[in-house]
């Protein structure tokens, strides 16, 4: 079995599909009033699910999870934080050098958290 999609729960995916076809400059797979899909070249997909859709249940609360994406290099990592700031889309946490190599956090409209991130050499 091999994990293929990430699910954030969202308040509007009209809209949100909106804010990630800017973020990732792609334009979604599917847009419904009550879900929207990415699907990327790796067969991952994400999908944003209506909080208010018939069917959703969530006992949960908060977001402790991200959507993360590796780039090639320190370079690519400013130049994406400086695009996005630009933007308007909230920056949560400025480039930083991690243990793991530098990275920064965005955050959408419905504050799920989106890393920038290199692999350290």
């Amino acid at each position: 079995m091999t994990p293929n999609l990430i699910l954030f729960y969202v308040a509007d995916p009209v809209a949100s599909a909106a804010f990630y076809e800017r973020l990732l400059e792609t334009p979604p797979e599917a847009v419904f009033p009550t879900y929207a899909a990415f699907a990327f070249e790796s067969g991952l997909s994400l999908g944003l699910w209506s909080e208010s859709a018939k069917d959703f249940v969530s006992g949960g609360s908060g977001h402790r999870s991200e959507l993360a994406f590796m780039v090639p290099d320190d370079a690519e990592v400013e130049r994406l934080h400086e695009v996005w700031r630009a933007m308007g889309v909230e920056i949560e946490q400025a480039p930083i050098d991690a243990v793991f190599g530098r990275t920064f956090v965005a955050r959408d409209p419905d504050g799920h958290r989106i890393r920038v991130c290199t692999p350290d050499d």
